[in-house]
């Protein structure tokens, strides 16, 4: 049996403080997002992808991978978004097995309309606690740890014109 690899202390904090801000993080963007928007947080990041994919539609298989919801919770996510008029799935006509989702024009609306609020929130929240450097090196350690969790997919995600 392989010895325990424990952490340095400095590796035990830089932990303690990476668990709090995942745990809290996405608590305090939903409760933004929903008061303002009446979007929940992973809601507006369907939408958001959505709103960078070429022609605003994208195989729901990449969306879950892009915003890390399983299949079944991007499902009940697009439901919820259709119910409301903001999306709609259609079978791919290149591989009819693979479903798309297309963002309607009152989806754009949407994410056009709560992405300000949102940045504002994620500046609050993130970079204004950052000086420039400390910046790129979150670019660099999210990036890293991301490949880590899912080798080949933080590639993907280097943005366009994205909605944050």
């Amino acid at each position: 049996m392989d010895e325990t690899r424990w952490l340095s202390e400095e590796e035990r904090q830089a932990w303690i403080g990476l668990s709090m801000v995942v745990t809290w993080l996405p608590q305090a963007l939903d409760a933004q997002l929903v008061r303002d928007s009446d979007l929940r947080h992973a809601e507006y990041q369907v939408l958001s992808w959505l709103s960078m994919a070429p022609g605003r539609s994208a195989r729901m298989g990449a969306i879950a991978e892009l915003s890390h919801l399983n299949a079944s919770h991007l499902s009940r996510v697009a439901a919820r978004l259709e119910g409301r008029g903001l999306l709609r799935r259609e079978p791919d006509p290149e591989d009819g097995r693979a479903t798309l989702a297309a963002l309607t024009p009152t989806g754009w609306d949407a994410v056009v309309a709560a992405a300000p609020g949102h940045v504002e929130n994620v500046r609050r929240l993130v970079f204004d606690a950052l000086d420039a450097e400390q910046v790129a090196r979150l670019n660099e350690i999210s990036r890293a740890i991301a490949s880590a969790l899912r080798p080949g997919v933080a590639r993907g995600c280097q943005g366009g014109e994205a909605q944050a």
